[in-house]
C-alpha cells in the first residue's frame, strides 16, 4: 500500500480501480445501470464535479492559504513557492477551469437545456431552473475567462516565467491577485446557482 501512496500517479490509478471494483460489486448486488443516455449524462456530471473540485479547490488554496501567507515566508524561502509550487498549481488550476467549463457545456447540451440556460430562460420564459443554472454557467464562463486571459498571463510575468521589468512584475502580481479574488467572490453565487438549480434553492 505504501508503494501506491508514495506515487501520485499510482494513487490516482488505484482510486479509479477502486471505483471500478465498487461499481461492479454494487452492480452485481443491485443491478447494473442501463448504460443509456441518462447514464451518459450522469458520467458527464461526475466529470464536471471532479473538474470543478480541482479548479475551485486550487482557487481557494491560492486565496485562503498561499496569498495570505506569502508575507510570512522569509525572502530566501519564497523561490520554493514562486518557482516550484505556484507554476504546478497554476497548471492544474487553468486546466481544471477549462475541463469544468467544457464538461458543463457538454452536460447542458446532453440534457437539452443549453439554449435556455445560456439565454437565462429568455427563449423559454418561466423556466426557473434554466435561469438559475444559466446564471451559474455565465459566472463560471467569466471565471474561466479570468483564469486563462487575465490571471495566467499576469502570473507568468509575476513569477518570472516570461521576461518582465520589476515594476511590470509587481503590477502583474497585483492584477493576478485582484482577479483571483474576483473569482473567489464570483464562486460563491456560482456554486449556489449550480446546486440550487436541481435542489430547490430557488422557489
Amino acid at each position: 500500500m505504501g508503494a501506491i501512496l508514495q506515487s501520485l500517479q499510482r494513487t490516482v490509478i488505484a482510486g479509479f480501480v477502486l471505483l471500478v471494483v465498487i461499481f461492479i460489486a454494487v452492480g452485481l448486488i443491485r443491478g447494473f445501470p442501463a448504460f443509456d443516455h441518462g447514464w451518459g449524462t450522469f458520467v458527464m456530471r461526475w466529470l464536471h464535479v471532479l473538474s470543478g473540485i480541482m479548479w475551485i479547490g486550487l482557487l481557494y488554496y491560492f486565496n485562503f492559504v498561499q496569498i495570505p501567507n506569502m508575507p510570512k515566508i522569509p525572502d530566501e524561502q519564497k523561490p520554493a513557492i514562486s518557482k516550484v509550487i505556484a507554476p504546478a498549481a497554476l497548471f492544474w488550476f487553468r486546466w481544471g477551469a477549462a475541463a469544468t467549463v467544457l464538461t458543463g457545456l457538454l452536460l447542458a447540451i446532453m440534457n437539452g437545456y443549453f439554449v435556455n440556460a445560456i439565454t437565462l430562460g429568455i427563449v423559454q420564459s418561466g423556466v426557473t431552473g434554466a435561469t438559475v443554472i444559466g446564471i451559474g454557467m455565465w459566472l463560471g464562463i467569466i471565471m474561466a475567462y479570468n483564469v486563462w486571459f487575465v490571471i495566467w498571463p499576469n502570473q507568468r510575468r509575476a513569477l518570472g516565467m516570461v521576461e518582465a521589468a520589476p515594476d511590470v512584475k509587481a503590477k502583474s502580481a497585483r492584477m493576478a491577485m485582484l482577479f483571483s479574488r474576483t473569482n473567489t467572490l464570483l464562486s460563491i453565487p456560482m456554486l449556489y446557482c449550480m446546486v440550487a438549480a436541481q435542489n430547490g434553492g430557488f422557489m
